[in-house]
C-alpha cells in the first residue's frame, strides 16, 4: 500500500515514515509499501521506497497537481496530514498560518475526496485548541469532547482543521483520524518558531554542555509527550479501523503532565546538578501568553483503551532522547 506524507522532510514527519516502512505497517489488510512525502524540501529517509515531491504546500496549485496528477494512485491508502506553520509563527503571520493550516487542509481533502476510494486521512492537531478556563487547573485534564475555545491563531486553525476532517468523515469522503499531540521533547537539532521550542532546549542543549533559556515560569504544568511515543501513536492511530473511533474522529493522544521544574528535576537526576545549572530563567511574556493558554492535561482515557501509550515518566523521555539521538 501508498502512503502520502505531508511534511515528510521535518521531524516528525521524516519519523513518520521510517516507522511506516521499517515494520511495514499493516492497512486494511496491506502492508505499507512505499511513501511519497510532500514538502519544501526532499524527506531525508535513505530508502527506495520514499519519494519526494518539494513544493509549497500553501499552492493550491501545486497541491493539486502534486496529488492528483504524481501521487495519488490505485494502491494509495492513506493520507498523513502533518505540515503545518508552528505557534509562534501563525501568530505573527496570520496569513499564511490560514493558507498552511485551514486552506491547504482543506484542498488535500477535496483530493482525497475525489479519489475513487475512500482514504484514510491521519491530521496531525494539537493542544493548542484549548484555552484557559477549560477546567479549575491546569493540571486538570481537558475531556475530549469539550468544545476547543482557542486563544491563539494555531490553535483556532488546528480546530477547524479538527471539524473539516469530522464533517468529510461524516459525509463518507474520507476516514479520518485526528490527533491532538502533546507538546514533544525532546526534539532534536535547533530550536523552530514553536512557542513550546524551549521545552526541548532546556533539556538538549544542557545534555552538550550548552546553556538554555527558559522563557516561562518554573511552575507551568505541560502536557508532554516523547517523540517515540507520539510517532507509535500516529501510526497506531493510522493502523486502527474505523469502527472503533466511531462518530467523533478526534482523539487526545496520551501524554504526561509535568511541570518545568520538575522536568529539570529530572534533568538533574539524569545528568547531574551541572546540566541543570545551564538553565536559566528569562521571562518571555510573548511565548508565556501562548504557552499558558494551552491546558496542562488532557484526558487520554479512551485513546488508551484504544491501545494508544503513553511515556511512562519524564526520567524515561530524557533517556530515549539520549539513545536515540546521542548514541553514535
Amino acid at each position: 500500500m501508498h502512503v502520502i506524507v505531508t511534511g515528510g522532510a521535518g521531524f516528525l514527519g521524516a519519523r513518520l515514515i521510517q516507522k511506516l516502512l521499517s515494520e511495514e505497517t499493516v492497512l486494511e489488510g496491506q502492508a505499507v509499501t512505499r511513501v511519497t512525502s510532500i514538502d519544501l524540501a526532499p524527506c531525508p529517509v535513505a530508502d527506495d521506497r520514499v519519494e519526494s515531491l518539494t513544493g509549497d504546500i500553501a499552492d493550491s496549485g501545486f497541491i493539486k497537481s502534486a496529488l492528483i496528477e504524481e501521487a495519488l494512485a490505485e494502491d494509495t491508502g492513506a493520507v498523513c496530514h502533518l505540515a503545518a506553520v508552528v505557534s509562534s509563527q501563525a501568530e505573527a503571520d496570520f496569513d499564511l498560518g490560514m493558507r498552511v493550516n485551514l486552506d491547504a487542509t482543506r484542498t488535500l481533502l477535496e483530493a482525497c475526496r475525489a479519489h475513487s476510494k475512500r482514504l484514510r486521512f491521519l491530521f496531525a492537531s494539537s493542544l493548542a485548541v484549548f484555552g484557559p478556563g477549560l477546567s479549575q487547573s491546569r493540571s486538570q485534564p481537558v475531556p475530549e469532547a469539550i468544545g476547543p475555545q482557542p486563544r491563539s491563531s494555531y490553535g483556532a486553525q488546528k480546530a477547524m482543521g479538527e471539524l473539516l476532517i469530522n464533517d468529510y468523515s461524516r459525509r463518507g469522503f474520507v476516514d479520518g483520524r485526528v490527533c491532538r499531540l502533546p507538546t514533544i521533547v525532546v526534539r532534536p537539532g535547533k530550536p523552530n518558531q514553536a512557542a513550546s521550542s524551549f521545552a526541548s532546549s532546556i533539556i538538549r542543549e544542557p545534555l552538550s554542555g550548552i546553556e538554555a533559556v527558559c522563557p516561562v515560569a518554573g511552575e507551568l504544568p505541560l502536557w508532554l509527550s516523547s517523540p517515540r511515543a507520539v510517532v507509535a501513536n500516529l501510526v497506531h492511530a493510522l493502523a486502527l479501523s474505523g469502527e472503533p473511533l466511531g462518530d467523533w474522529r478526534t482523539l487526545n493522544l496520551p501524554g504526561i503532565t509535568v511541570t518545568v521544574n520538575e522536568m529539570l528535576d529530572a534533568l538533574e537526576r539524569v545528568a547531574g546538578p551541572s546540566a541543570r545549572q545551564l538553565v536559566r530563567f528569562e521571562p518571555d511574556a510573548a511565548i508565556d501568553a501562548i504557552v499558558a493558554s494551552w491546558p496542562g492535561g488532557l484526558d487520554a482515557a479512551r485513546p488508551l483503551a484504544l491501545g494508544f501509550q503513553a511515556d511512562a515518566d519524564f526520567d524515561a523521555i530524557i533517556h530515549a532522547y539520549r539513545e536515540d539521538e546521542l548514541t553514535s
